[in-house]
């Protein structure tokens, strides 16, 4: 008798969850995640993830497996998409920044658990998810967001709605479509990662202040980035940030020269992480500005022409022209009547330090160059112009104290040595990947676990066997 009222009790519970499930599932869907309303996305999520929550860690393994494949027989699609509707970035260095989200962005493995046990007996912490995650991406790194977030949000056990920037929103529908075509191959939850097909300001706002979103993922600006902290949710914020690349007298020059080049030049800088200026001890400055000419860039030499540059990639304002984000050098050339090579990575100039190209974040091949008496005043000038943003700093030196005192001066999330800026996102160097770096709420490099909630689970004078 107990038996057959368990059953039944069972088969209520069943019929009541798909008629609740079937209450809260949105029209006007397409079959792979894409909606015209934002309130229809957040509710399919919403389902999706309460399904999602009954399924194995091994499943969501299998599903984050699923989704890195797919997406890898794609990574072409994304790149040549991206440039051409973003107007921003290279070909050849998308295609590299997609493979890196795919392969490095930490799935399921990610997640340890804890134990504390004694005389009182056993302490259990696990990472459980938060939800249903509202995630907003930028335009300067759309599906490479959009990716490594998938991938760690969905090892975390969430499920996913992106607010992609409406300048990438093509690019980004691909992406979430593709998503959702693994997933469904593999028998993973429908919906389980959404987006809308016209991404607003208007629909970011509901996103944001809807009742089933558990926690804000922000990656952009300092603007936005302040909107989501204002929401009243759990909020993660991956700001601005203006890394200095500083070189002192030990550095090895030559490399040095090549590193930062590479860097500044990588996607034409639109990275945060890449290198947006140099500063020099004066002693191994001209060493390094003739190094740096070998390496496919243009110098500027005199002011006329600076001050035209300066002029057409800068607002009366000061602020960035965003016409010339992401462009290539020969193209911002171009505009002001100077013809140089395609092949030019990198337009460079000396300038000093209060120089709005130190100040400003251009995310343009555009790099200044200062030059500094000595060491301490370079690491007091690289805190300066860093602007307490703790994202990334990169120094070349040989000198372990140096790079000791600027590393615990400037605080960054991101500190690299002797290397190129990318090398702090796991390209050519060790360590995970990810295009959402939380410098103003402290996480750091986002990874699954940062996507879960930390929970303890006490059994009391049990379960110790010490």
């Amino acid at each position: 008798m107990d038996i057959e009222l368990s059953m039944i009790e069972k088969i209520v519970r069943n019929v009541m969850e798909e008629m609740l499930n079937e209450k809260h599932q949105p029209k006007g869907e397409n079959k792979l995640g894409v909606f015209k309303n934002m309130n229809d996305a957040v509710e399919a999520a919403w389902v999706a993830q309460r399904e999602y929550s009954k399924y194995s860690l091994s499943k969501r393994g299998e599903i984050i497996k699923a989704i890195r494949e797919e997406l890898s027989k794609n990574v072409d699609a994304f790149a040549k998409l991206g440039v051409e509707e973003t107007g921003m970035g290279r070909y050849e260095h998308k295609v590299l920044k997609h493979q890196l989200a795919i392969e490095k962005s930490p799935g399921v493995e990610d997640l340890k658990s804890e134990v504390n046990t004694g005389d009182g007996g056993l302490t259990l912490y696990e990472m459980s998810p938060f939800g249903v995650i509202g995630s907003i991406a930028p335009s300067t790194n759309p599906t490479e967001t959009i990716i490594c977030n998938t991938i760690g949000m969905l090892a975390a056990g969430n499920s996913v709605v992106f607010s992609p920037h409406p300048g990438g929103k093509k690019v980004s529908v691909l992406a979430v479509e593709i998503i959702n075509k693994a997933i469904e191959k593999v028998n993973g939850p429908k919906n389980l990662v959404v987006t809308v097909k016209e991404p607003t300001i208007e629909s970011t706002n509901v996103m944001l202040k809807h009742e089933k979103i558990n926690m804000i993922c922000a990656t952009g600006g300092p603007g936005i980035v302040k909107i989501a902290l204002s929401c009243g949710k759990k909020a993660i914020g991956a700001g601005a940030g203006n890394p200095p690349a500083v070189v002192d007298e030990t550095a090895d020059i030559k490399k040095a020269a090549k590193n930062i080049v590479d860097g500044c030049s990588f996607d034409n800088n639109l990275p945060c992480i890449a290198e947006k200026e140099v500063i020099v001890v004066d002693a191994v400055a001209d060493e390094l500005v003739d190094a740096m000419r070998k390496y496919h860039t243009f110098e500027i030499k005199d002011q006329e022409t600076l001050k035209r540059l300066q002029k057409l990639v800068l607002t009366e304002k000061g602020t960035i022209n965003k016409d010339f984000v992401g462009k290539n050098a020969d193209y911002i050339m171009k505009q002001i009547g100077v013809t140089i090579d395609k092949d030019v990575k990198v337009i460079f100039a000396e300038v000093n330090k209060e120089h709005p190209f130190v100040l400003e974040e251009l995310m343009m091949p555009i790099l200044p160059i200062v030059r500094v008496k000595n060491i301490d005043e370079a690491i007091e000038l690289g805190v300066q112009v860093e602007h307490g943003n703790r994202h990334t700093a990169i120094m070349h030196s040989k000198n372990v104290d140096n790079l000791t005192r600027f590393a615990r001066a400037v605080q960054t999330t991101i500190f690299v040595k002797n290397a190129p800026s990318y090398a702090g996102i796991g390209y050519g160097a060790e360590g995970h990947t990810t295009f959402t770096i939380a410098g103003p709420t402290g996480e750091g490099l986002t990874s699954a676990k940062t996507f879960t909630r930390k929970r303890r689970c006490v059994l009391s004078e049990g379960f110790s066997i010490r």
